[in-house]
């Protein structure tokens, strides 16, 4: 008799898992280079330091690490990082005006 298992290929349905590490990945970098332009040109330097330190949850399993070190996740964590970006793009564009900063950035390098 023949093991079906044996002869199929193993091939996973897609759940999307991929592509939400790579979103994840992205929008974490996007948020780490709007710290770096908040530390080093923006007045409150902490703020920057404060979005760089939130970009870490888009590239840490977060979950995992609470689970071993705390012993407890967090729900919905999807969720929380939609919200949490949203927070990041509200204060960082709207109130800490990002395109002004990146305008005196862009100046600076070409000074130098």
């Amino acid at each position: 008799m023949e093991n079906k298992n044996n002869t199929q290929l193993d091939s996973s349905p897609n759940n999307g898992s991929l592509a939400l590490k790579i979103i994840n990945g992205l929008f974490g970098f996007l948020a780490f280079s709007i710290g770096i332009v908040n530390t080093f040109w923006g007045k409150p330097a902490g703020f920057g330091v404060f979005i760089m330190l939130l970009s870490l949850v888009y590239f840490l399993p977060v979950n995992t690490i609470l689970k071993r070190v705390l012993g407890f996740k967090i729900p919905r964590l999807g969720i929380l990082k939609i919200l949490l970006a949203l927070f990041i793009l509200w204060s960082s564009i709207g109130v800490g005006e990002l395109f002004n900063k990146i305008e005196v950035m862009l100046n600076y390098f070409q000074a130098n």
